[in-house]
């Protein structure tokens, strides 16, 4: 089985395949890129205007074609060009998940400008730290956003500001409209592969966040690896008679789940999806409901998100009674799907395969990749890395551990960002020598299969014995009661650390504290076992990506309340 699949990958990234590996110095430092690929975004989109009369952005009745979608593309670009923004100077997008986010995103890479994805959950205040840190020529809001920046008017009238849906246009704003009347012949300027194509500001939850700049390359790297990661499972289908060769793959249709501000919907859906010639449909907030009747309704193809969105779909009510047959990947990513989902996924839908894919803001989308069979058989892996990485695994001292011993991962290669936009120190600290520190302790197996084990800063240091929350989780999510958990240390004069969770269950659902406990004995060493159990009436907090705050989740919850 995996004899095959070390053949096959060979065979794709070889001199004269479509994904050949080539070395090329960026910054300084060896880097292996896609010989064949791209060399920026612009070409990226340029390619799906075959796609012409194809269905593209879609939300709730609201329908736009490649070719429509094409035309405002350039409209738009002609008039930030009107406007004065040239390659290099920035434009921020700060919506929910609207057609017009696309379409802004598209037309300020058209023009080599930079996007500047603002998170939609930000307050006045912390979008005022973004616009003071980034400094766009221009703001492409929603109603909700305008909203926020209401006295801070002064700070930021040397901006011109686009309205987007808002009822009653602000005096100052310029319509959406207004952009969609001027000229769609916009001249093609050169692209540097290596400058910035966007700045996705990362989802710290103290201090500042950091813009993240993603370069041309980066992107268009991320495309590949996908690409990548499909055509290999599909040789190996192929090879194996499941599928039958060269027969034509299916025009995908995807769901956008997450927000567009960040690397997973942008990314690792739509960019994918638009390269494809497939359809976007977009919801205004998460719904496992409403995600049941667009699945069925627009025949989607392909799920991904955060791995609680899998669970609540399955879990759903209307779930047994809704067409899902279209689907044929069902996973997620931002954090890591846990092994018991993986096998639900597999039982449930008879069409669809899970799929996870590892990865960061910092390497424009994923790194890793797995689906079907491999990630039935190693659930608790997010595989290989993708071509165009190196990796290394090593101490706090920075020595390379033995294969199988965990360690901090560090990556190389073309996706890696430029760096931290006003953050030299940062970036230093994050990226040496092209090598990115992605904080994450991993291991590898045999099959050079990664296996992500926490975040170095969620690891619980009790009594000096490492116990890492994602294997405590993931053995509680074993529990049919339990519907989101979130694992942390709390201090302990004695131990330095005890082992905490909160539990959110099911609608229904009871258990207590004992129960959880015994249910965990048989799963996990009796050191990892949650010492404190909090359970929440209400779901856990999550930031605008979706992962669990889990500092928050300290900071509120009280020693004595717990089980």
């Amino acid at each position: 089985m995996y004899e095959e699949y070390q053949n096959v990958w060979q065979s794709l990234i070889a001199p004269g395949a479509d994904f050949e590996i080539a070395v090329k110095e960026i910054r300084g430092n060896p880097t292996r890129i896609y010989a064949n690929a791209p060399g920026n975004m612009r070409d990226i989109f340029l390619s799906s205007e075959q796609f012409g009369d194809n269905d593209y952005l879609v939300y709730n009745d609201e329908r736009l074609t490649y070719a429509e979608t094409h035309t405002r593309v350039k409209q738009i670009a002609s008039w930030l060009v009107e406007q004065g923004v040239q390659p290099g100077d920035h434009v921020a997008i700060a919506m929910r998940n609207y057609p017009e986010w696309l379409q802004a995103y598209w037309a300020t890479l058209y023009i080599g400008a930079t996007v500047v994805g603002m998170n939609a959950w930000w307050t006045g205040p912390e979008m005022m730290f973004a616009l003071n840190d980034s400094k766009p020529k221009v703001v492409i809001l929603d109603q909700e956003r305008f909203d926020r920046l209401v006295g801070h008017e002064k700070e930021i009238e040397q901006i011109k500001l686009v309205g987007v849906r808002m009822a009653d246009m602000p005096a100052g704003v310029v319509p959406w409209e207004d952009l969609l009347t001027g000229d769609a012949d916009v001249p093609l300027v050169d692209i540097d592969p290596d400058s910035d194509s966007c700045i996705f500001y990362t989802s710290g939850t103290t201090g500042h966040p950091k813009g993240a700049q993603l370069t041309h390359r980066g992107c268009v790297s991320n495309i590949y690896s996908m690409l990548f990661a499909g055509a290999l499972l599909r040789t190996i289908a192929e090879r194996s008679g499941l599928v039958e060769p060269d027969a034509p793959a299916p025009t995908p249709s995807a769901l956008i789940t997450t927000p567009l501000f960040h690397v997973t919907a942008n990314n690792c859906v739509a960019q994918g999806t638009t390269l494809a010639g497939g359809k976007l449909v977009h919801m205004y907030k998460w719904d496992a409901g409403e995600a049941l009747d667009l699945i069925e309704r627009e025949k989607i193809s392909a799920m991904s998100g955060v791995p609680v969105m899998a669970r609540e779909v399955i879990a759903h009510p209307k779930f047994a009674e809704t067409d899902t047959s279209s689907l044929l990947s069902l996973g997620g990513g931002g954090a890591q799907l846990q092994p018991d989902l993986v096998a639900k996924i597999e039982s449930s839908v008879s069409t669809a395969r899970p799929n996870t894919g590892y990865g960061m803001t910092e390497t424009c989308g994923i790194i890793t990749s797995i689906g079907g069979d491999y990630f039935v058989d190693k659930p608790a892996s997010c595989g290989p890395a993708m071509p165009c990485f190196e990796t290394k695994i090593v101490d706090a001292d920075g020595n390379e551990v033995a294969p199988g011993q965990p360690g901090e991962l560090l990556v190389r290669g073309a996706q890696v960002i430029r760096g931290y936009l006003n953050r030299p120190d940062a970036t230093r600290e994050t990226i040496e020598e092209g090598w990115l520190h992605t904080g994450d302790v991993a291991r590898v197996d045999e099959h050079g299969f990664l296996f992500i084990v926490d975040r170095l800063k969620d690891m619980v240091l009790r009594g000096g014995e490492n116990i890492y929350c994602a294997e405590v989780e993931a053995a509680l999510f074993e529990h049919p009661a339990i519907a989101e958990c979130s694992v942390f240390g709390v201090p302990d004069d004695r131990l330095g650390e005890e082992v905490g969770v909160a539990v959110h269950l099911k609608d229904g659902a009871t258990a207590s504290a004992d129960e959880l406990r015994k249910h965990l004995r048989v799963l996990i060493a009796a050191p990892k076992i949650p010492r404190y159990i909090w359970f929440t009436d209400e779901a856990l907090p999550r930031n605008a990506s979706g992962k669990f705050l889990k500092r928050e989740l300290r900071e509120s919850l009280a020693l004595d309340q717990a089980s």
